[in-house]
């Protein structure tokens, strides 16, 4: 896993993070101030920072200041861990290139939420803008994992995944709309393995593309296996990586699955991240138009962590905007995580745009979403991501 560098004045703190996270198997490292903590970071190059904002001698906007000055450490993701609320600080950390923060007291569930949302979208970056010396730098654990994906891409066909589906939950009728298929492996020597470390890996070695191919067949068939059943209409989400987005030859493979199982392009939903489309927006904007213009549904993903999508947002070809589920938690009782979602709902319903809140997990932050009339929710409140049969059976008692 993941190694995180923890810089923590506040001993109980510092304890209660470093617990936590290596119950999920992360490698940890610690610092007790801001001075120790740039040392270890230039020292042990960690793959995600934590960092109290306000600490004696060098405080958090002093070590992010020397981090992003240091060759080793300027792309490293960093997380402010803060008990300040005003708005001034949280746009000075980010304008000095802090990537994200969490605002004490801080749940289990946001700070892996955080952590791991962080490490995907850095992680698919890092690898796609430099595979070559991404992979001569793999550890010996990563090498094995490299191995064990190839062979179970090219020797084993596939059989070691699994497309598991997450209900995407209409919030005026409780009806199930969509779902968001959610690719999982299970390695018979390693294992389950996490997406966040396979994914990554899958991009670097070009794998994605017979990984994402497969994926987007398995999805087109059981659509049609589920509508051969008399099962009612339903939209699924298939999650695009950069690399296939921008893949030669890439609508006429989506045309081919649509046609070869006669399905209607509306029910198939493509999503992309803020990232994605950040990398190369104009090129970005002449795909989705033509995949829309096919009638297949558009969606941009974990909207609002990217900070830079806002002004293209009216310039984009959407039908569907899922809030990052990071705005979803604890947003009944949060001032500004509520200013935030209730301005992006009504934001996305005056440009027409479908909204998805992702990670609802109470029915406080359910209410919250159907008072301010958001149109669809997922998450642990309804459901957690099924295996297709356990979805099936659902979907019959609907």
């Amino acid at each position: 896993m993941p190694k995180v560098l923890i810089i923590e004045d506040e001993e109980a703190v510092r304890e209660n993070i470093l617990d936590l996270l290596e119950a999920e198997n992360f490698e940890t490292i610690a610092a007790a101030n801001g001075k120790i903590g740039v040392n270890l970071a230039i020292s042990e190059i960690p793959d995600l920072i934590l960092c109290d904002m306000i600490m004696p001698q060098l405080d958090g906007y002093g070590v992010l200041t020397a981090l992003r000055q240091h060759p080793s450490t300027v792309t490293i993701p960093f997380i402010f861990l803060t008990a300040k609320s005003a708005k001034s600080d949280f746009r000075q950390g980010m304008n000095m290139g802090a990537d994200d923060y969490i605002t004490k007291p801080f749940t289990r569930t946001e700070l892996l939420s955080a952590i791991m949302n962080r490490l995907e979208k850095h992680a698919t970056l890092k690898r796609y803008l430099s595979p070559q010396v991404i992979i001569k730098n793999l550890s010996p654990k990563m090498q094995l994992l490299e191995i064990s994906l190839h062979r179970a891409i090219k020797q084993y066909n596939f059989e070691e995944f699994e497309v598991y589906y997450q209900p995407i939950v209409d919030i005026a009728s409780g009806k199930i709309v969509a779902a968001e298929s959610l690719l999982r492996w299970q390695s018979p020597e390693l294992g389950l393995i996490f997406p966040t470390d396979f994914i990554p890996l899958a991009e670097s070695t070009g794998l994605i593309v017979p990984l994402g191919k497969w994926v987007l067949k398995r999805v087109c068939q059981q659509i049609k296996i589920w509508r051969k059943f008399g099962i009612y209409p339903l939209i699924i989400a298939v999650n695009l990586s950069v690399i296939e987005f921008n893949q030669p030859g890439f609508i006429a493979q989506v045309v081919n699955f649509i046609d070869s199982n006669g399905l209607e392009p509306h029910y198939l939903e493509l999503e992309l991240t803020e990232s994605m489309i950040m990398h190369d927006v104009n090129s970005a904007i002449t795909t989705m138009k033509k995949l829309q213009s096919l009638g297949i549904k558009i969606a941009i993903d974990d909207f609002g962590t990217g900070y830079s999508s806002l002004i293209y947002l009216k310039n984009l070809p959407l039908n569907t905007l899922k809030i990052d589920r990071y705005f979803i938690h604890n947003v009944a009782t949060d001032p500004q995580k509520s200013a935030i979602t209730k301005a992006l709902i009504q934001m996305a319903h005056n440009l027409n745009l479908d909204v998805v809140a992702e990670g609802v997990e109470t029915e406080a932050e359910l209410g919250f979403l159907r008072q301010h009339n958001c149109n669809s929710m997922q998450g642990f409140l309804f459901s957690r991501p099924l295996p297709a049969a356990e979805f099936e059976k659902i979907l019959l008692t609907n």
